[in-house]
């Protein structure tokens, strides 16, 4: 490995700190992003019960908000529980935006790994070809130089692409996950409006 970044040259060290970044991110969205601790199974049949048989008390509104997101976008119906649709509607958006940006986080970062990676490969390649014009002379090239610059501009392409492409694997798969939460989160906030109110008639 160490031979590989030396035949490389100093432009790999941005594309290994990018991968680290990546990798970083990457574990952290699989664990955050993970289902249960997201929408949990049956919450909302379980906090519509426990409202008709206590009503909205803060033991439930403190758990609501600890335990997961769709369950803060829940607490902001419950504590406009009394006011009109389109308020607890507006309440629930509110919520839904904040939890929105949570779930997104670093997927930004990600995404601009993505992009910028096979960029910094390219930044190798225009080093490793100036070291290869640099070593030619009138009087004939250097081979080793000649080498040298033919492996900093191969091996960092090729880095930048390996950086670069599982990224934006993970980061469209992370979008379309969180949209996909976004979308179930919102349809469950929806039926909590139509129960509470449906009831109040």
């Amino acid at each position: 490995m160490l031979a590989l970044i030396e035949a490389a040259g100093w432009p790999i060290w941005p594309l290994i700190i990018a991968s680290v970044m990546a990798l970083a991110i990457i574990f952290e969205r699989s664990y955050t992003l993970r289902r249960p601790l997201v929408i949990p199974a049956n919450l909302l049949d379980q906090v519509i019960v426990n409202l008709r048989q206590h009503g909205p008390n803060p033991d439930l509104l403190r758990a609501l908000s600890e335990g997961s997101p769709l369950g803060r976008i829940l607490v902001a119906g419950i504590r406009n529980i009394g006011t009109s649709r389109e308020l607890m509607k507006e309440s629930l958006e509110e919520a839904g935006r904040a939890v929105a940006h949570d779930l997104e986080r670093y997927l930004m970062a990600l995404g601009t790994i993505a992009s910028v990676a096979p960029l910094m490969g390219l930044l190798g390649t225009v080093v490793g070809m100036v070291e290869i014009f640099g070593s030619q002379s009138p009087t004939g090239g250097n081979p080793a130089a000649l080498a040298h610059g033919i492996s900093v501009a191969l091996y960092n392409t090729a880095f930048g692409l390996i950086v670069a492409i599982p990224s934006m694997i993970f980061y469209r798969f992370y979008r379309g996950r969180v949209d996909a939460y976004l979308v179930e989160m919102e349809q469950q906030a929806v039926r909590l409006v139509d129960i509470v109110h449906s009831e109040r008639k």
